[in-house]
């Protein structure tokens, strides 16, 4: 993977970043850096803010433009809007409804196979990252003191729940039917709602 393409990828998964922490941890100079960050702001896929800091000079963040978030942005949303919208044209909601239903009873129904042979909610909550992550989600577990959090960098249906939401409220469906026995799952960031990513908090209850 080219250095601009791993930039792209880490500030997608981590959010904004500065040329110091981006050189620390791709291991290359300040200055490569930098100038990496130029390009893609030249090309329309980066820019940036000044942060104030304590001493010294403003710090300043790089971030992911529309452009830039659009590189990760699957080539068939078109056509699934077009879906939706005819669904809706020709069935109405209680169409797309059904829809949605038999997506969400098959795509439980294959993560619930594949879980069925784990012997641990951790096993679990990691073949379901793994899941996530062969679909696109760009998908990261981090264990917490009560838990996990289910980190979420991208989302590959993202337009089309713009234009249908209830697409989202299938996907955390489908993770509360699959851990119910065993965890409490609630969604803290949703990237439709403006955040970077979508992020989901698993408390354990046994």
């Amino acid at each position: 993977m080219k250095t601009s393409d791993k930039i792209l990828h880490k500030i997608k998964r981590e959010g904004q970043i500065t040329a110091r922490q981006l050189a620390d941890d791709l291991s290359i100079t300040s200055m490569g850096a930098r100038q990496h960050l130029q390009a893609l702001e030249d090309d329309g896929l980066l820019n940036y803010s000044d942060i104030k800091v304590k001493v010294g000079r403003p710090a300043r963040h790089w971030f992911l433009t529309q452009k830039g978030h659009n590189q990760f942005i699957d080539r068939h949303q078109d056509l699934s809007i077009d879906i939706i919208d005819a669904i809706d044209h020709a069935f109405g909601q209680s169409g797309i409804n059904k829809i949605i239903a038999e997506r969400e009873a098959k795509i439980f129904q294959r993560y619930q196979q594949r879980l069925s042979q784990c012997s641990s909610i951790e096993e679990k909550l990691h073949t379901l990252v793994l899941l996530r992550e062969q679909e696109g989600y760009m998908a990261e577990l981090e264990t917490t003191e009560d838990g996990y959090l289910l980190t979420e960098n991208h989302c590959p249906i993202c337009h089309a729940a713009k234009q249908c939401p209830t697409l989202c409220q299938s996907e955390i469906n489908i993770f509360q039917a699959l851990l119910k026995e065993e965890c409490q799952i609630v969604r803290q960031e949703h990237i439709i709602k403006g955040s970077h990513r979508c992020r989901y908090r698993i408390t354990l209850t046994q």
